[in-house]
């Protein structure tokens, strides 16, 4: 009897994921429908930075992403470079999206991209970083020269709108490749 349980629990947990998996899909239909997107949507991978404990930030991003309608693979708060360099490799995102509110987005961001540039394969992978990017309040901005040197496609600081976070994620989802931007950091 036991047996049987678990092999029912399995079929169980197995159709939970097939409709989970085809309500999602649903989602992402009616998204693409809803935003007039003409084409699929991204396969956005979304990360904090390894010493960032904040999470309210991913979830938000990641609701923003989704209602733009792009599939995100949210990788949650203090992940480990290396392990944001193993998805990279293994899902192949279209977008890596940075967040970080800690405050030292500057040296983490610019730790984590360098790894990331490191891999030939993921050289073209577009790659953004936003939010707190140190802990001097307007002049944060100044970080941003060092991250697009560093890497990073684009830098979002904490005190601007999302619009142009908005437009490079439209300009991307498009046929071609956007060059490094310094957005929102006047």
């Amino acid at each position: 009897m036991h047996q049987e349980e678990s092999h029912h629990d399995r079929a169980s947990i197995g159709h939970r994921r097939e409709a989970l998996l085809s309500f999602s899909s649903a989602i992402q239909d009616r998204a693409i429908g809803q935003t007039g997107l003409s084409r699929p949507p991204l396969h956005v991978l979304l990360t904090g930075v390894s010493s960032d404990s904040h999470t309210w930030n991913l979830v938000f991003m990641q609701l923003l992403l989704e209602h733009m309608g792009h599939r995100v693979t949210n990788l949650g708060a203090c992940t480990p470079d290396e392990e944001v360099v193993q998805v990279c490799l293994l899902q192949r995102p279209d977008l890596l999206v940075v967040s970080t509110v800690n405050g030292h987005g500057n040296i983490d961001g610019e730790r984590l991209i360098f790894r990331v540039r490191d891999e030939a394969s993921l050289r073209d992978l577009p790659a953004v970083i936003g939010g707190k990017l140190g802990i001097r309040g307007s002049r944060n901005t100044a970080f941003a020269e060092g991250l697009l040197r560093a890497g990073f496609t684009a830098v979002f600081d904490a005190d601007s709108s999302l619009a142009p976070f908005e437009e490079f994620v439209k300009r991307v989802s498009g046929e071609h490749r956007c060059a490094p931007v310094l957005e929102a950091v006047q």
